[in-house]
């Protein structure tokens, strides 16, 4: 089974990563981060998810882009509401957008990777049913991987060759979740919302939860995480 190191954020397209990968026979080391976001919902999910899966090893890495602010996510911004996201992917970029937060992940994993001998990386990036962010994007996902190979003792010496996995990134929500459901996901343990409730239930109205919802509407099934009422 080769080593893989994958980003876990508990959330849905995550998730239905880890079982990809996992059904594909790579041994999962996975990889969270707490980063100052605003809620622990995320975090919480994560660690379920992985013991779900019993996958080798998680890490929870501790960095904080607090200190850069400049989004919902990490600074006392209001995160955005029943926003029209019939547009979605080609509108502006939205405040929950964290700046290079894809970038920085993926050098923690790349590090991880080398010292694993790992030479795949998964990372649940969607291109489709997508908030609009630049690092979701293939062209991100192919530089980034060239970068890795210039950057690594590995590439460089031919030796253990990066490949960053992004076989969510052509699918819709909808297609994500069936696949999820094929391979048997639970994803009431998992977590997408970008402003919970203090006891983990999202809110439904925020982006991430409106692509999430439709998802699963189009998937012919129902959302079984919990919501707030109304």
């Amino acid at each position: 089974m080769p080593n893989a190191v994958l980003l876990l954020s508990g959330g849905l397209d995550s998730t239905t990563l880890l079982a990809d990968a996992l059904h594909e026979g790579f041994d999962v080391h996975a990889m969270s981060f707490r980063y100052g976001q605003r809620h622990s919902t995320e975090i919480d999910a994560a660690r379920r998810v992985a013991a779900a899966y019993g996958v080798r090893d998680h890490v929870i890495v501790d960095i904080d882009l607090r200190v850069f602010g400049a989004s919902a996510l990490t600074s006392d911004i209001d995160v955005p509401k029943d926003r029209d996201m019939s547009d979605a992917g080609d509108t502006t970029i939205p405040i929950t957008y964290v700046p290079a937060r894809n970038t920085i992940f993926l050098s923690f994993a790349l590090a991880w990777a080398e010292v694993l001998g790992a030479g795949d990386i998964f990372i649940g990036v969607n291109a489709l049913d997508y908030s609009g962010y630049p690092d979701c994007r293939p062209e991100y996902i192919a530089a980034y991987e060239r970068m890795a190979n210039l950057a690594t003792r590995g590439g460089v010496e031919d030796t253990n060759r990066i490949h960053i996995r992004t076989p969510l990134i052509d699918l819709t929500k909808a297609q994500i979740i069936r696949r999820g459901l094929d391979l048997g996901v639970d994803y009431s343990i998992t977590q997408s919302c970008y402003d919970p409730s203090e006891s983990g239930a999202a809110c439904g109205h925020c982006d991430a939860c409106q692509l999430r919802l439709k998802g699963f509407a189009e998937a012919g099934t129902s959302d079984p995480a919990p919501y707030i009422s109304g």
